[in-house]
Parts: C-alpha cells; structure tokens; sequence
C-alpha cells in the first residue's frame, strides 16, 4: 500500500469525524469510507490511536509546509500565524486543508474529554508546542508573542467554525500593529 492510500485513510477519518462525529469513528467505518479492507487500514495505523496520532501528525506536517512556503516567500513566522483565508487566491484549498485536519483533530479530543491525557492529546500538544516555540524565538517580547498567539488562534477558530472575519483594511491594522509596522 502505497502513501496515498495512507492519505486516502486520513482523508476519510477527516470526513467522518467531520460529517458523522468521534462517535462514529470505527475502524470500520474509517476503512469503508477509505475504499480500504480493515486489514489495509491495521497495516498502516496499527490502532485506533495510531490512526488518530497519524491524523495529528499529518496536521503538523501541512503545517510545517504551509510555514516554509511562507517563510520561502519572505513572510515572517508571525504573519504566517495571523493570516486569514482568502479564497482569491490558489494557496486557499492548502490553507483550509490545514483547518480541517485542524478541526478533525479537535473532534478527536473532545470525545476524549475527562480521561487522562492519551497519545493523540499528547501529539496535538506537541505540534501547538512547536507553533509557540517558533513564534517565541522570533518574537523578543514574550507578551506581544503571547498577544499574537491568541489573535492567530481567534482568527483560526472563526474560520474553523466559518463566522464572518474581521474587514480586511481593519484586520491589516491589527497585524500592522502587533507586528510594530
């Protein structure tokens, strides 16, 4: 089996948790709804678990990709944390990818609320972890990071849950200014 088939699991465990909830979010319905007999599934995500910790780690590698073009193109890690979707342009299906694993992987967590931190809790703190860091070490006031941070992360979640972004000029200035431009 071949890495698209890996993607094809992790495309339709997005779905499902998306669409259906972690409720519904069997090892046989992930391989039904990924075209893959259960065994297909179990040969490239060993359990349950496995196949949640893939989804996360998959998170963090389109976003580490989605950060490295940026970084490629002269954005600075900052802009890249407060930037918002625009469907004008080509890099929009790459960026809402990453919300949507984003989002799946929320859905992950929630089902797992009250139980003591598992595996997949533990990658998604990794990838947040990394974000931060980035975003500490070119920042050299920690308060203005933190402040971007939680801009960055309001940004994300209204478009996660689709409400209305902030007017375009108004937002610049918000970036404008956490940026001290």
């Amino acid at each position: 089996m071949s890495s698209d088939t890996r993607d094809r699991i992790l495309d339709a465990l997005e779905t499902l948790l998306l669409e259906r909830g972690a409720a519904q979010m069997t090892l046989d319905n992930v391989a039904a709804a990924a075209g893959v007999s259960k065994g297909g599934l179990l040969y490239h995500f060993k359990s349950k678990d496995a196949l949640l910790v893939g989804l996360v780690q998959r998170l963090g590698d389109r976003a580490r990709a989605q950060l490295g073009e940026a970084r490629a193109s002269g954005s600075s890690i900052a802009e890249w944390y407060l930037q918002t979707p625009d469907p004008t342009t080509q890099d929009d299906a790459v960026e809402l990818a990453l919300y949507r694993s984003l989002l799946a992987t929320m859905r992950t967590i929630d089902a797992s609320a009250g139980s003591e931190p598992h595996e997949v809790q533990r990658a998604l703190d990794a990838v947040m972890a990394a974000w931060s860091d980035n975003l500490d070490t070119e920042v050299d006031d920690p308060v203005r990071a933190d402040t971007i941070r939680l801009v960055g992360d309001g940004v994300y979640l209204r478009a996660l849950l689709g409400l209305p972004q902030i007017e375009p000029a108004r937002y610049r200035a918000v970036v404008d200014r956490l940026l001290q431009r």
